[in-house]
């Protein structure tokens, strides 16, 4: 029985918190890199562009998360909290505020290139840059005065805390809204994912028997699957947590931190973080070099059997 305890998966084991620190360093390095790549992407750009004004706030979602990243790995390695729980309480909110905006945010991009396709309209875009920069400061005016308040005032207020320790806050499940929060906010986000995928899906399959053969040589056909990045990465990273989410609130009695199943609820939340990838697919999907060589890929794989036979 000893055995089979040290063999569970706990935050308590500096074993398997490892796996939660390489995650982390991946997400540190490739988010910074993303962000770098992006930004030389977006100067050339349409900055009046709702895509391109969307994808703007995607970077300061990404830059203000990835700057928590080093005090959660600091404690990682250290396994001691030393910059006070107030703070401690920021970091652990940040990651879960940083999931649910990149998540509006693909919904609003995604939303703004369906109505583009149906409409049959060739961009949506402001009338001025200054409308840009006012729609995105009105956007997260709403996000600080909809969210600080209640992350000062009631996120890990309901429990005794270590100044130690940090992202063990549990005890805030014992409230029943706390929980109905927590439902209503997976089953919204994983109905939402549904949507999109089914209108994705039908974009697609219409774009791709328009345009034929020819359709990896076009624009449009390209535009539509640069939809599948940002569905693909809610599928990869936000689901998963969402629907242990809520195994996780139906068996959850208050815990330890050391109870394995708070180490696959963290793990869960940990991979919503590689999210920050998303500017680097996005980056890559823009590439000239990548549209060439999948153009090129059904050519060549047609003439590999001709050569084969001489």
């Amino acid at each position: 029985m000893a055995n089979q305890n040290v063999s569970q998966p706990s935050l308590c084991d500096p074993f398997w918190t490892q796996h939660l620190t390489g995650l982390y360093v991946a997400v540190f390095m490739g988010g910074v890199t993303g962000i770098f790549c992006i930004l030389f992407i977006l100067v050339k750009m349409n900055s009046r562009s709702v895509t391109t004004t969307g994808v703007i706030n995607l970077v300061v979602v990404h830059s203000v998360f990835l700057l928590t990243v080093p005090f959660r790995l600091v404690y990682l390695v250290r396994h001691k909290w030393y910059f006070g729980l107030p703070f401690c309480k920021v970091v652990s909110a940040m990651l879960h505020i940083h999931m649910y905006l990149t998540f509006l945010f693909y919904v609003g991009i995604l939303v703004v290139r369906y109505l583009i396709f149906f409409k049959r309209r060739d961009k949506v875009e402001f009338y001025r840059k200054l409308h840009a920069v006012a729609a995105s400061t009105a956007t997260w005016v709403l996000v600080i005065v909809t969210i600080v308040p209640p992350l000062l005032t009631q996120y890990g207020s309901r429990g005794e805390y270590n100044d130690t320790r940090c992202f063990e806050f549990q005890e805030e499940l014992k409230e029943k809204y706390v929980k109905v929060l927590n439902y209503a906010a997976a089953v919204v986000v994983i109905a939402i994912t549904l949507a999109l995928l089914a209108f994705q899906v039908f974009i697609v399959v219409s774009t791709g028997k328009k345009l034929a053969r020819a359709r990896l040589a076009h624009q449009e056909f390209w535009a539509q699957l640069k939809n599948l990045v940002f569905i693909g990465v809610i599928f990869t990273c936000f689901l998963p947590y969402q629907f242990f989410r809520l195994y996780y609130l139906q068996e959850h009695t208050p815990k330890g931190p050391c109870h394995p199943n708070v180490y696959y609820n963290e793990m869960f939340l940990s991979v919503t973080a590689v999210s920050c990838f998303d500017l680097l697919l996005f980056g890559l999907g823009g590439s000239r070099w990548l549209k060439q060589s999948v153009s090129d890929l059904p050519s060549c794989l047609s003439c590999c059997p001709c050569r084969a036979k001489i």
